[in-house]
């Protein structure tokens, strides 16, 4: 079952890990140095086992300033918050800092606990449950319950226990759907195994054997072992304090901030659209292209704040803007992130990505560009599930998205993302270009295809009136643009299923188009056939042929001789030689004729039997092969067997 993972937040010292000691009897501060300056450093682990029969996830997060970072990767995968403020202190600058980073990392419910109780007075206690309940009021934590204990004596450490229990007996444990993925905050090698990495499952499930990605990288693992709170699984699914052994990459291929995922369900990007919140506790207005510090997962990355819709941001405001990282990183819509000010240091606001795979860095220069960022962005931030599968259709253009693209965009995966586009396939928004990849595009670009791929026919036939049609590659590549292939598949059989077009060979023309000779271009076709008919089979090369008919345009020849062609008149021999059909079809029957009789025919004997030179006989030879009449062994000839 889902496990439901408590988070610590507090300012230092505040007794957040002694809390956890208490609670647990877990010791979480596991580093040496921790246990000797008696603060934490790095994230602490532990579990707990409620009466109600479920087990939940501890992490404890660290409360210095410096180390802020690991903090917010702390926060990013807890269900509920154990905001710890002590009674002789009350709430001190990194109680406030942690609360505004859960709020923006989207924490929705939490105790509040208030250690510390055996060091003060009564009134002071009541005093201090006085500010805490200002100060939460209007937030996530208003109305959760407070309770005073003292990790030293114990008092206390009951109410927290039944309070969690009622909490998780009501919790709502439904599977977090999508792929499985894990933020990696710690790698270390074990004797014996190999790299293993730790962190806890944000969604889906995975199980020994699957192979996962390490995104942003192109490495791929397969899991060996999975550990869950250090006891061995075969299978472990989201919410889970999670170790998981890979095989077949090095502890330096990984490091902290990467994310486990199968192979090809996430997409690392350098620009992420998100929703934004500017923290009321600033003091100054953000400037476009601010250069900020981003946190996403257990991520730490350096990038810019570009505003696409206005120069500056003023504090408390909201908007959507686009982040340009330094740095490529594989989040899912939805995922939450915290941005921190690059110097001075200090957490200034985030929110939530809207979009993880933008096709383009944003223009913003003219009003124009502002007002469709605007657009753009209502869509990310308010816009149904179809409604955003057609904006990314039409944002990819004529290339299309395959099934798991839209996906990646759309943050919906599986029988879910199948259900979502039911509706849009069945009423054509959307067509399916490639069945076997499932690569669709919208049906406006696609019908924008097929009206170029006309009016380009169109005007070829009215430039090339002797063509009978366009090879179909070179149809592909004149609409002057790179259009998928599987695309120009689907527009082209779309045209030609509705007798719009005709595809003959390799050859593609309108439905509608015949070639007519106009009166000059019937008489050269005249003067060719009776110029072939007198050569006969000492025919001239094609050289020959358009220094006799130099009077002509030689456009116009070689078109009518490719109709001649086209229409079986004449036999194209090799790149030179042409034949008029009714010359070479007795010589071919005596060829014929001859090998039936005497089983095979060498060059000698063919130049007896037809009185040609080794110009005309030789290529002729070569011809007969090619159209599978005979076929060559060594220096003789043979007839190639009827089937």
């Amino acid at each position: 079952m889902r496990e439901i993972v408590l988070g610590t937040a507090g300012h230092v010292d505040h007794g957040k890990t002694s809390f956890i000691r208490a609670l647990t009897g877990f010791e979480t501060d596991r580093l040496k140095e921790e246990k000797q300056r008696g603060i934490t450093i790095e994230l602490g682990f532990a579990f707990l086992d409620l009466p109600c029969g479920h087990r939940i996830g501890i992490v404890d997060v660290p409360g210095h300033e410096k180390f802020i970072k690991t903090m917010v990767s702390g926060v990013s995968g807890i269900d509920i918050l154990a905001f710890i403020v002590a009674a002789d202190e009350g709430i001190m600058p990194q109680t406030i800092e942690h609360f505004e980073i859960c709020r923006l990392m989207g924490v929705k419910q939490g105790i509040i606990i208030v250690t510390k109780k055996d060091m003060v007075e009564p009134e002071w206690l009541e005093m201090v449950n006085d500010e805490i309940e200002d100060f939460c009021a209007g937030s996530f934590l208003e109305g959760a319950p407070i309770i005073n204990v003292s990790s030293v004596t114990g008092e206390g450490i009951d109410l927290v226990l039944g309070e969690l229990d009622t909490i998780v007996r009501n919790f709502n444990f439904h599977e977090v759907f999508g792929p499985f993925r894990l933020s990696v905050d710690r790698i270390f090698a074990m004797k014996g195994f190999g790299s293993v990495v730790t962190g806890t499952s944000i969604s889906g499930r995975t199980a020994v054997g699957d192979d996962l990605r390490i995104y942003p990288t192109e490495k791929i693992a397969k899991i060996r072992g999975i550990q869950v709170h250090s006891e061995a699984v075969n299978e472990v699914e989201a919410g889970h304090r999670t170790a998981i052994n890979l095989q077949g990459v090095d502890v330096a291929d990984i490091a902290r901030g990467m994310v486990l995922a199968p192979p090809e369900t996430l997409q690392a990007n350098y620009m992420l659209d998100c929703q934004f919140l500017y923290l009321a506790s600033n003091v100054k207005p953000m400037k476009h292209r601010a250069r900020v510090r981003v946190h996403l997962g257990t991520a730490e990355i350096i990038g810019r704040v570009s505003l696409l819709d206005r120069d500056e941001l003023q504090p408390g405001d909201e908007a959507v803007i686009q982040v340009l990282l330094e740095d490529k990183v594989a989040v899912w819509p939805g995922d939450r992130y915290v941005i921190r000010s690059y110097s001075p240091v200090a957490t200034i606001g985030g929110g939530m990505v809207l979009g993880n795979v933008s096709p383009r860095k944003r223009k913003r220069l003219g009003e124009g560009d502002r007002r469709y960022n605007r657009e753009v962005l209502a869509i990310l931030q308010d816009a149904t599930i179809e409604e955003k599968a057609l904006f990314f259709l039409r944002e990819s253009r004529e290339r299309g998205l395959t099934a798991d693209e839209l996906g990646i965009r759309l943050g919906l995966f599986g029988k879910h993302l199948k259900k979502a586009l039911n509706e849009p396939l069945s009423t054509r928004k959307m067509v399916v270009v490639d069945s076997a990849t499932q690569r669709y595009v919208v049906v406006e670009i696609a019908e924008k295809i097929k009206a170029m791929l006309v009016d380009h026919l169109q005007a070829y036939h009215q430039k090339n009136p002797l063509q009978a049609g366009l090879a179909k590659e070179e149809l592909r590549t004149s609409l002057g643009r790179k259009v998928d292939l599987k695309v120009f598949n689907y527009c082209i059989n779309d045209l030609i299923k509705k007798s719009i077009v005709v595809q003959e060979e390799s050859a593609v023309r309108m439905a509608g188009h015949q070639v007519a000779l106009k009166a000059d271009e019937e008489q050269l076709r005249r003067e060719l056939s009776d110029w072939y008919r007198e050569k006969g089979l000492s025919t001239p090369t094609l050289k020959e042929t358009m220094e006799r008919f130099a009077e002509y345009p030689d456009r116009l020849v070689k078109d009518v001789l490719d109709l001649q062609l086209r229409d079986g008149k004449l036999l194209k021999i090799s790149e030179s030689l042409y034949y008029e059909k009714e010359m070479l079809e007795p010589l071919v029957a005596s060829v014929i004729a001859y090998m039936e009789k005497n089983g095979e025919i060498d060059a000698p004997a063919f130049k007896e039997l037809t009185g040609l030179t080794r110009k005309f006989s030789i290529p002729i030879m070569e011809y007969l092969d090619r159209i599978k009449v005979t076929m060559r062994i060594g220096d003789k000839r043979i007839l190639r067997k009827k089937s």
